[in-house]
């Protein structure tokens, strides 16, 4: 997996590059990933990743590679816990701590449910990047359950190669970390959505300014990025220019695998200060 590929450079540090998107820089979703696959690299092979909460604090250079530092928090029994900071010449750009789990028996309770929609097959694909496919499902095409919240997008989305078995430990974290990667796709659209102004002028994109702040994911079960999974975002609230973005991924048999939520800056250009 070239995105995720990190080369050792001392003792927990790693190394890796990405792409230049089309609005330049580097992509969240990418850095995320990357610290995740960092931190994996430093814990035991049986543990498995079950959250991360990263923020974002500069914006990065596709021009140079990122420098992903470890630190080794905690190493218990059940639970370890890794940070992670991404730096490039100018400094940080990312901050992210990690919590790893040994797999324990237990009960397994799925409250949230997916939405009726439309097979992807039926819908038209919007991708802005030959990574990944993505399909947005219309609004009115979303039959329940309702979600709280403003700003409602449902996206299909699977990676575009095949990333391995699934049951294989080790390619688990890859598939995680492929999650990680689209799972800063939807956010910025929804908060965009929920926002009364900025819903109104989607196609102009210089009217407002968007970027991440933070991100946090939560892996509730083993998953297939590979495979198509349904995105499910709504915005929360909206203060101060920041919009908090809800959301919910699915198997596409309905299966809860994983939560996500991301606070978003979002500023209005035309706006008198």
């Amino acid at each position: 997996m070239m995105m995720f590929e990190l080369s050792p450079h001392g003792t927990d540090v790693f190394v890796g590059t990405g792409p230049q998107y089309p609005w330049g820089g580097l992509y969240g979703g990418q850095i995320v990933a990357q610290a995740l696959r960092a931190a994996t690299l430093t814990v035991e092979a049986d543990l498995e990743p079950h959250s991360i909460r990263a923020y974002f604090i500069r914006r990065g250079d596709a021009s140079e590679p990122v420098r992903y530092e470890v630190d080794r928090i905690r190493n218990g029994r059940s639970f370890s816990t890794r940070r992670v900071v991404a730096r490039q010449a100018i400094g940080a750009i990312l901050n992210a701590e990690s919590s790893f789990q040994r797999p324990e028996p237990a009960a397994s309770v799925q409250s949230i449910l997916m939405p009726n929609v439309p097979a992807p097959d039926s819908l038209e694909a919007s991708s802005w990047t030959e990574t990944f496919d993505r399909v947005v499902v219309p609004a009115q095409a979303v039959q329940g359950p309702s979600r709280d919240g403003a700003g409602r997008m449902v996206v299909w989305m699977k990676v575009n190669q095949e990333v391995g078995n699934p049951a294989n430990a080790a390619t688990q974290l890859l598939h995680r970390s492929w999650l990680a990667f689209l799972s800063d796709d939807i956010p910025t659209e929804a908060v965009m959505q929920a926002h009364p102004e900025a819903a109104a002028v989607m196609g102009e994109e210089d009217r407002f300014f968007g970027a991440s702040l933070d991100h946090t994911i939560w892996f509730h079960r083993p998953l297939r990025a590979d495979r198509w999974h349904l995105y499910d975002f709504s915005c929360q609230h909206f203060v101060g220019g920041r919009g908090l973005a809800h959301g919910h991924i699915f198997s596409a048999d309905g299966t809860h695998v994983a939560t996500v939520t991301q606070e978003v800056l979002l500023r209005d250009r035309a706006a008198k200060p």
